[in-house]
């Protein structure tokens, strides 16, 4: 009987050995041996599936990985030491010098600084188009060299949801890679294969880890376009620590009660804060005053743990905002069982001129609520404070 994917994030586990162990075992070694030099040989020759160096392929790190590509209705996967890694082999391994990459315009900071400042040092050009392209504009932007289409969605930090069918039927018509970012929504949210992407990356960094403890990035899709970007990484070594792997494989097994928990504190904090009077605008995937309800709830099984609003006094009343929380942290990550705010402006987005943060959304007074787990009153008490004080 074939399970649910929620359950085989939880089941798929590596070979118990012979201590009976029923959590897996951490298989914390750079490298693996071999009862003779014919094994050794066929190994290498790549005549069976032995373990050979960590920065291939390692038992724990593969317990995690099938239990991604589980989660995401994938063919296969590669996990890596960073949410970034993971973006650059997407690139680096299937895109080469006369190449064309067409991106959202609303990214993460860092995929920003690979994007426009690294990937035309290998002869790879870019692109960007809005968020809320129509399907024409999409269209129209794609020329006759592109051979990948990146999308975060929802994107990092403004929450634009980007239609994954409508961006599928442009690449699948010009035979382009379909890659997106689904680190905000987890699997649990979106599973963007199901729309007709190809590849699928994550920073499990994030929600994933969901403790801030530890790094790690994958990527999943299909299993020819996996083998490529599995061949860069082997060369160049961005591999996914064993230990990490663990904690991120025991993270899976509570991420569908998490995100329930988050999605649920979220849309709370949402519906209190979105007409308070020290906010210019608010955004949440499923409240109906999205600009892109109506397509998230037609591809997210929930709105995320992600909150951002406005603030009526710009990149001031931001600071100030930060400084009068109580209980909120202040740090570079999201996704934890803590809740974390941020202001996009002078932080992940800071090298990014006026100009660039303006035509993603990023506004000086910018708030990014990564909503946890504590309870849901806690949580709006040390908001509402905040901001009665900004």
């Amino acid at each position: 009987m074939e399970q649910h994917p929620i359950t085989k994030a939880i089941r798929i586990r590596t070979d118990q050995t012979n201590e009976m162990e029923h959590s897996s075992p951490l298989f914390l070694t750079s490298s693996f041996c071999y009862d003779d030099a014919e094994e050794m040989r066929a190994t290498f020759a790549d005549e069976n599936d032995n373990n050979i160096y960590s920065r291939f392929s390692n038992p724990t790190v593969q317990e995690f990985t099938d239990r991604m590509v589980a989660l995401e209705g994938a063919e296969a996967g590669f996990a890596t030491s960073s949410g970034m890694s993971a973006v650059f082999a997407s690139f680096m391994g299937l895109l080469k010098s006369g190449d064309h990459l067409l991106s959202c315009n609303a990214v993460f900071g860092s995929t920003h600084t690979v994007i426009s400042k690294y990937l035309p040092k290998y002869g790879i050009a870019y692109s960007y188009i809005n968020a809320d392209a129509s399907a024409d504009e999409w269209a129209a932007a794609v020329k006759p060299n592109t051979k990948m289409i990146y999308i975060e969605t929802p994107t990092n930090p403004g929450l634009d949801i980007i239609d994954l069918d409508l961006v599928s039927a442009v690449a699948k018509k010009n035979n382009i890679i379909f890659n997106v970012d689904n680190c905000f929504a987890t699997p649990l949210g979106q599973r963007p294969i199901l729309f007709g992407a190809d590849l699928v990356v994550h920073s499990a960094t994030k929600w994933i880890d969901g403790q801030g403890r530890v790094l790690g990035g994958i990527v999943v899709g299909k299993k020819e376009l996996v083998k490529e970007i599995h061949a860069f990484c082997r060369s160049t070594g961005p591999s996914m620590s064993p230990f990490n792997a663990w904690v991120l494989s025991r993270s899976l097994e509570t991420l569908d009660v998490r995100m329930e928990r988050h999605a649920k504190n979220a849309l709370y904090i949402s519906n209190a804060l979105e007409n308070h009077a020290k906010i210019s605008s608010l955004k949440y995937p499923f409240l109906p005053s999205h600009p892109q309800h109506n397509i998230a709830l037609k591809q997210m099984q929930n709105g995320g743990g992600i909150v951002c609003f406005e603030l009526k006094g710009g990149l001031q009343a931001g600071r100030d905002f930060l400084n009068n929380l109580k209980m909120l942290t202040l740090t570079a990550n999201l996704g934890d069982t803590r809740s974390i705010a941020s202001h996009p402006a002078s932080t992940t987005h800071a090298k990014l001129t006026d100009e660039e943060r303006l035509t993603v959304n990023i506004t000086p007074g910018l708030i990014r609520i990564s909503v946890g787990l504590e309870h849901q009153d806690d949580i709006l008490n040390d908001i509402v404070q905040a901001l009665e004080n900004c």
